[in-house]
């Protein structure tokens, strides 16, 4: 293609690159509308399995993606208010905030993704599930990652291995606004909460906190980890999120500039607030 392209010059070459691509959706009809064009492009990308994309393409997708979190808005961290300024008493106040959005839009170190065992994103087409829309936004290069990563793990612990819950993996952020993306499989709740679900609930936080200052990310946005689909209560995981948190900022001071408590539910706002009063 030439030079400049516009946005939607960029879709179009990316709709007809990725069904190529595909081999088995080559011959699909294109939409004729922007939204139809976009949700056909983001099903295409859902479904491909981590592998090398054309250079030229890359690039295209990186220009699309970059130029769509801009439209959707970047937030950066002193846009994110702490707890503080809405008078909270807690030790940490300066050091945490509670925002409610896409957490997608985020320009911080790092941003928590809920990931399954597989470690390689969600393969459902137009999913709204956390690990579709990172892996989205963030572009094919993440995946691509991952299975790197998992394909070295598997040399070592054998073909049948699976990311284990609480075990943090940390990847580029790539198209992201953050600058790292810490996937993280938390635990699910088959019947009932257990004690230890509960346990593997809070070592996800600290192991991503652990993380962090081994690797010196200074600020990190936390995704409702195992709620929604994988069926912990809300009100509980809210309640041992801000528990481990607090205790781990009580052993590691002046180490988080920002622990962001990202939520995309109102009920889990409320929660958070309740919480951090």
């Amino acid at each position: 293609m030439r030079g400049k392209r516009t946005q939607e010059e960029r879709l179009e070459y990316l709709v007809e690159a990725f069904k190529e691509d595909s081999g088995e959706y080559r011959h699909l009809q294109t939409p004729a509308d922007t939204e139809g064009r976009r949700r056909l492009l983001r099903s295409l990308m859902n479904i491909r399995m981590p592998r090398e994309m054309d250079p030229a393409v890359l690039q295209v997708q990186d220009e699309y993606l970059q130029e769509r979190i801009r439209e959707n808005g970047i937030v950066t961290l002193p846009e994110i208010p702490a707890i503080a300024d809405r008078g909270s008493a807690h030790p940490f106040a300066e050091h945490i905030s509670v925002w409610q959005g896409d957490i997608t839009r985020l320009a911080v170190d790092a941003v928590v993704n809920a990931a399954n065992s597989q470690m390689l994103g969600c393969f459902v087409p137009m999913h709204t599930c956390i690990d579709n829309c990172i892996q989205t936004f963030a572009g094919i290069q993440m995946r691509a990652e991952c299975g790197r990563q998992m394909n070295r793990l598997r040399m070592r612990y054998g073909r049948e291995y699976e990311q284990p819950t609480a075990v943090p993996m940390l990847t580029d952020g790539y198209n992201l606004p953050a600058k790292k993306v810490i996937h993280i499989v938390g635990p699910i709740v088959q019947h009932h909460l257990t004690q230890e679900l509960e346990e593997d609930l809070a070592a996800c936080y600290r192991n991503t906190l652990d993380m962090c200052a081994e690797n010196g990310l200074k600020s990190v946005a936390f995704c409702c980890i195992s709620t929604g689909v994988f069926r912990f209560p809300n009100k509980r995981a809210a309640k041992i999120a801000v528990k481990t948190v607090t205790d781990w900022l009580n052993t590691h001071p002046d180490t988080m500039e920002r622990v962001i408590f990202n939520v995309f539910k109102d009920e889990d706002r409320e929660y958070y607030e309740q919480e951090l009063q």
